[in-house]
């Protein structure tokens, strides 16, 4: 019986996903960008997403970094297919990676010396095959614990040690020749990845899946669709693997099964694990529509104008008596919380906001008319007008709120959907910010734009979502998104009957979006899902497609 050694009988996931992270992050370095895959060839849509998300962020999307169920061969696999030259580059860099943080190992569950003894007692020899280098194995096989645990295995074979390496079946052949022992399905090889699987097939032997990782029933057919190379047993444990091992003993010695009862330890037990709920509006449990078109709102979702925005704000608060607006501010009583009635209260004694507000920059424009004047629609007019006249002396710089966000917007075009952009700033500065961006503009990532200045109402008005996916040609619905880092944003795409993306790009904590949000009858708006950064926003995409669509060649 050959097991693999990480994910199977030791624990080292800490040092196995840091050390992709490092290596995925050197994927131009490297000269292997243009080595992913296809994500039309890939073997699965799970994979095809996963290319996806690697050619844009480099890095793991955050589910699986989250869940922490995938092997390292098995993500280089879905990365590279079946280029070879790549596949052995990303590994060479792996363990590049791997010796600068690696040493912590456990054993994967309780009771794993025994049950190995238990095996070696019963006259079975063992062995491990694994994709990691021998300098690691080694240092590994004696930290694991106390004593080690070399002197249980009549033969390792590491990834440096045969000519290629797994999903290949030479290491597992190398095995059975420095063990004496033909190939076949007398020997068993226990494994927790696809490569592991088609590993052992591709040798004669039988496969074994350890699923530690509590993949469910259906995963199985996902990442094995041919059913001829799909494991022949599936053990959630190593008692579960006694038992197939008993089970096998007694079709040719029925009094077999007392022996293996005799030598087994006792059985452990499995406590029922209750997955933490994720929290309210978390990208972690979303289930959302597939979207055939994404709407955004620009500042502080799409870029950064802050500084001219705050100084515009700052201009317009002194003048408000001056134009009739200081005595239409909201009563205190009708404010939607402590902190937005302290708010009001602040403006209304100082004419400005408070430094802690400014210092934050958390808070948009509309928003901050929203909290001062409420559903006074004239009123909140004038301030726009206002804010306006003094947003043309500030304007000008527009930087991209996070750094790939250009080429998430790339990324949806070439999946096939409509995107827009909206937002409530006037079209003499939109038009003028558009061009700036990155010294070169993105007027040509948007198939629709609808300002400030385009619709006779504003956000959180739906008038200008509704007349964006018009122009796109969309009906309105849950599979039309509208990201926006505004509560003004979530209102106007429930209004719309929209699913509302909250960017939380100021970083919220819950508590505080339990209060913007609160579900109360008179602020009933809620979003349906809250993410903290583009990458997350890419990944929920993702996910919640049922087919990636890509053009020939995939986005780069």
């Amino acid at each position: 019986m050959l097991f693999d050694w990480h994910g199977t009988l030791v624990d080292t996931l800490d040092v196995m996903y840091r050390s992709i992270e490092h290596m995925l992050q050197r994927l131009p370095e490297l000269d292997l960008v243009d080595r992913l895959a296809a994500e039309q060839a890939c073997r699965s849509e799970a994979d095809a997403r996963l290319v996806y998300y690697v050619r844009i962020f480099r890095r793991l999307p955050p589910r699986v970094l989250a869940e922490r169920r995938e092997s390292r061969t098995d993500i280089f696999d879905a990365l590279f297919g079946h280029d070879l030259p790549a596949i052995a580059r990303a590994h060479a860099a792996y363990d590049e990676a791997y010796r600068l943080f690696f040493g912590a190992v456990r054993p994967f569950e309780a009771g794993v010396r025994k049950h190995l003894q238990a095996l070696a007692a019963l006259g079975i020899r063992l062995g491990v095959v694994t994709n990691r280098r021998r300098e690691f194995l080694a240092a590994e096989l004696e930290r694991v614990e106390p004593g080690g645990w070399e002197s249980l295995f009549a033969v390792t074979v590491a990834g440096d040690e045969a000519e290629h390496r797994k999903p290949h079946p030479a290491p597992l052949l190398r095995a059975l020749e420095q063990l004496g022992m033909p190939a076949g399905p007398q020997v068993w090889y226990v494994g927790d990845s696809v490569a592991d699987i088609l590993a052992a097939h591709a040798a004669g032997l039988s496969a074994v899946f350890y699923n530690g990782a509590d993949w469910p029933a259906d995963w199985f057919e996902q990442v094995f669709p041919d059913p001829t190379v799909r494991p022949e047993v599936i053990v959630d444990d190593l008692d579960a693997l006694l038992d197939r091992v008993a089970e096998s003993a007694a079709v040719d010695d029925p009094g077999s099964t007392s022996q293996i009862d005799a030598l087994r330890p006792a059985r452990r037990a499995r406590a029922a694990v209750d997955e933490p709920a994720p929290g309210p509006w978390s990208a972690a449990g979303a289930r959302l529509a597939a979207p055939e078109g994404v709407l955004f709102d620009w500042h502080a979702t799409l870029v950064d104008t802050l500084d001219a925005m705050y100084r515009a704000v700052d201009d317009t608060l002194p003048e408000l008596a001056g134009i009739g607006l200081m005595q239409r501010l909201v009563p205190p009583e009708l404010s939607r919380s402590i902190d937005d009635q302290k708010l009001v209260e602040y403006v209304r004694g100082h004419h400005e906001l408070h430094p802690r507000v400014k210092a934050e920059r958390r808070i948009s424009r509309t928003d901050i008319f929203e909290l001062l004047f409420g559903g006074d629609e004239d009123a909140k007019r004038v301030a726009h007008a206002t804010f306006t006249r003094h947003y043309r002396t500030h304007f000008g710089a527009a930087e991209p709120f996070e750094p790939h966000v250009r080429d998430v917007l790339v990324a949806l075009r070439r999946l096939g959907l409509k995107v827009g952009v909206i937002t409530n700033r006037d079209r003499e500065f939109f038009v003028q910010e558009l061009a700036k961006v990155e010294g070169t503009g993105w007027a040509g990532h948007f198939q629709t734009s609808v300002c400030g200045d385009d619709t006779p109402r504003r956000k959180p008005h739906p008038d200008p979502l509704l007349l964006a996916a018009t122009n796109l040609g969309l009906a309105p619905g849950a599979k039309v998104w509208y990201v926006g880092d505004s509560t003004t944003d979530v209102i106007a795409a429930r209004e719309a009957g929209m699913t509302a993306v909250f960017f939380n790009g100021a970083k919220w904590d819950a508590a505080w979006l339990h209060k913007i949000f609160p579900g109360s009858e008179r602020h009933p708006h809620q979003p349906d899902v809250v993410v903290d950064n583009f990458s997350e926003f890419f990944a929920l995409v993702l996910a919640s497609l049922v087919r990636v669509r890509p053009s020939a060649g995939g986005a780069r």
